[in-house]
């Protein structure tokens, strides 16, 4: 029974023991009265029933006061506290009761007691924690090995388990499955891959299953278990793929596959280079075979008729050196594309040009002992190079000037230009002949005794770009202009620091080999299923008038882990003005939306990130009024079940006055980056919820079915917008 019901029939029982006995009593005295007796009586007791009345009246209400009182103090206080109690030991370790003013001595000495017994109870788990934190060092350092080499491996690797549910993928993969999407996923990071996503929305599914097939195979015949297969990716490119399987098993029992690595490496463009090659080798030898048909015949005409005319004996010679001349220009233009193919086969990796720098003039004063500077850097600039190359020729420049000129120092220059990148070496000193710099430019790099097989031109060559000399007469000093290809990095770096976080990447989770692929069932543990946890950021509070969506933010939980790597977090221009009164609360202007992909662009996208998942969000029912109204216009719509962390809080925590966010996470101990933003407060309700999870065990509500019915019993739950 709730207090509240206890509360009220307490009330019943104190008004029923003011007047029961009066009342049982003037009953029998007056079933034993005569007539006349009774008449008297009843004249008596109604010129004194107001007088009753009152004082019976105040007497109840003085009861209820006192009984009201006792209920606050001693039976919702300690209905409070032990909430808090269950919140110390299944959530927030830290929390402790708290103690208010007007608590009886009793409450308070008991909350003092529970707290004591709480810091002892911490004291002893932190020296547990430290015994089984030094246990399991050793597997957690082997765990990091693993995950470290997976993380930063340059092959695209992903682990699954043989439903298809990626287990593991490295950050390649995701670089790489991140440039492959297309349509709805190219918004906001793509949504290709992620823990426990299937891989058949990458590859095909068909050409999987055969090569579990031949691996079994191979297999039982005692051959390496290993199949390597082409497929094509959805937007056209071609993907090499090799798989081995992941066996189980002791060595007593017969191994098993439990899932398989996938090694990716997309090969369109070096089946395009090797097309190229064919092309250039089929145009050699086709387009030969008639010029060498015309040379053969006019040479056996003159051969055949040494006494020809001498007009007949011009066109023969004429002949061939037209031909000659034809094929000599032919393989001139052949040789120049395929010196293009081998220069374009030359691995240049994308690296920030103020790290070249860096590592140059480091070696130059380590080299020769010459100091060097830096002016008008643009250290956000990446190029496109083979940095060992690129540096060695900038130290053997400046080796050069040293011997030729004997600057004092030398300073570097880092610029943009379009889709060039001009990274200058400065010196101060007198005019460098044009002879000079060709004779420089062809001569093999040295430096100190190190000599290369490659000169400055072929390092050059090598980038596909240029260099030259030139003069500062207004400074009086000189520079050589290295001009190199710009780099698009493959992933901005910031975002990939914010994402990556503080700890280790969460592109891995080992437990999930033990996950198995049902969809969405009410009847699953709560700790089981995928869900995605989300907030929207608006322009106003009334979505039924018009207001918009600006921001939509999402993480992934899978296997009882918030993924903040898997991340959805988009501005959306929503194609109305901004009220002002809401830019102050979620920092979002005008300036920020203006160009960016509106609601019928995004939703799709999200839609795609939060597919087969659970939502979940706090004051859920006010997000998803916003993606409802959108429904007709985007045709769009998100039948999956929804939990909200609000509604939640209410059911472990009833007798807490307040469950707004900021409360809970207080009452939980979570902190937060930033309020108000829609990825911070989907991380921070995603951890509220993972805190959530244990405490409704408590209570008996395991499975999300559950969940859902406690949700919609609490007051809140009939909050509509």
């Amino acid at each position: 029974m709730q207090a509240k019901h206890r509360f009220i029939l307490a009330v019943v029982v104190l008004g029923l023991l003011m007047t029961g006995p009066f009342t049982v009593t003037s009953l029998l005295v007056w079933l034993d009265m005569r007539e006349a007796e009774r008449q008297m009586l009843t004249e008596l007791l109604l010129s004194r029933l107001p007088v009753g009345t009152m004082m019976t009246l105040t007497g109840f209400a003085f009861g209820v006061l006192v009984l009201h009182r006792l209920f606050k103090h001693y039976v919702e206080g300690l209905l409070r506290m032990a909430e808090s109690l269950r919140l110390m030991r299944n959530a927030n370790r830290d929390f402790r009761v708290a103690i208010a003013p007007d608590s009886p001595p009793e409450v308070s000495q008991l909350a003092l007691a529970a707290n004591e017994l709480a810091q002892q109870r911490d004291e002893l788990m932190r020296d547990v924690d430290a015994q089984v934190a030094k246990a399991k060092a050793s597997v957690e350092e082997e765990k990091n090995r693993l995950a470290a080499l997976m993380s930063e491996l340059a092959l695209a690797v992903v682990v699954c388990n043989l439903d298809g549910r990626i287990l593991l993928y490295n950050n390649r993969a995701r670089l790489q499955f991140t440039a492959l999407a297309q349509g709805p996923t190219t918004v906001a990071g793509g949504a290709l891959i992620g823990l426990g996503r299937s891989i058949f929305s990458i590859l095909d599914k068909s050409q999987i299953e055969h090569a579990q097939d031949v691996i079994h195979q191979r297999f039982a015949a005692g051959k390496a278990a290993i199949a390597n297969f082409i497929t094509t990716a959805r937007n056209g490119q071609l993907l090499r793929v090799q798989m081995v399987p992941v066996l189980t098993g002791g060595s007593e029992a017969e191994p098993a596959m439990s899932g398989y690595v996938l090694t990716v490496e997309n090969i369109t463009r070096s089946i395009e280079q090797e097309a190229r090659r064919d092309q250039v080798l089929h145009t050699l030898t086709e387009g030969s075979r008639s010029s060498i048909a015309n040379i053969r015949a006019a040479v056996a005409n003159l051969l055949d008729y040494p006494d020809m005319e001498a007009e007949l004996r011009e066109r023969f010679l004429g002949v061939i050196n037209d031909e000659v001349a034809k094929r000599s220009h032919t393989i001139d233009q052949i040789m120049g594309e395929f010196s293009d193919s081998m220069k374009a086969r030359w691995p240049l990796e994308d690296v920030l040009g103020i790290d070249i720098i860096a590592a140059a003039q480091k070696r130059i004063d380590d080299k020769l002992k010459l100091p060097s500077k830096t002016e008008e850097i643009d250290d956000t600039l990446w190029i496109k190079a083979d940095s060992f190359s690129l540096v060695f020729a900038l130290v053997s420049l400046a080796s050069r000037l040293e011997d030729h000129y004997d600057p004092r120092e030398l300073r570097f220059r880092l610029t943009a230009n379009g889709k060039l990148a001009y990274l200058d070496l400065i010196w101060a000193g007198p005019a460098m002949s044009s002879e000079t710099f060709y004779t420089w430019e062809l001569e093999p790099l040295q430096v100190a005794g190190e000599v290369s097989p490659l000169n400055l031109r072929d390092v050059i060559d090598r980038h596909g770009g240029e260099i030259w000399y030139e003069r500062e007469k207004a400074a009086h000093r000189a520079f050589f202009r290295f001009v190199l290809p710009v780099a698009t990095p493959e992933n901005a770096p910031e975002v990939e620091e914010r994402s990556r976080g503080t700890g280790r990447p969460e592109y891995y989770d080992f437990d999930l080999f033990r996950f198995e692929d049902k969809s969405i069932n009410l009847d699953r543990k709560l700790s089981e299923l995928a869900y995605t946890v989300f907030d929207t950021e608006t322009t106003g509070l009334e979505p039924s008038k018009g207001d918009e969506i600006i921001q939509i933010g999402a993480a992934r939980i899978i296997n009882n882990r918030l993924l903040r790597q898997e991340t959805f977090d988009q501005l959306v221009d929503p194609e109305m003005p901004l009220k002002p009164e809401s830019i102050p609360i979620h920092g979002i202007s005008e300036d920020m939306v203006r160009g960016k992909p509106n609601i019928d662009i995004v939703l799709p996208a999200f839609h795609a990130f939060c597919e087969e998942t659970v939502l979940i969000a706090h004051n859920a029912a006010f997000d998803m009024r916003f993606l409802q109204i959108k429904e007709e216009r985007t045709g769009i719509r998100f039948t999956q079940p929804v939990l909200d962390t609000l509604l939640l809080s209410a059911v472990v925590h009833p007798n807490q006055e307040s469950h707004k966010l900021d409360t809970i996470l207080e009452r939980l101990g979570i902190s937060i980056g930033t309020r108000h933003n829609a990825l911070e407060d989907a991380l921070a309700t995603g951890a509220v919820f993972l805190k959530l999870i244990p405490l409704l065990e408590e209570q008996g509500i395991v499975t999300l079915r559950q969940a859902l019915e406690a949700a919609e019993k609490t007051y809140f739950a009939r909050v509509k917008y």
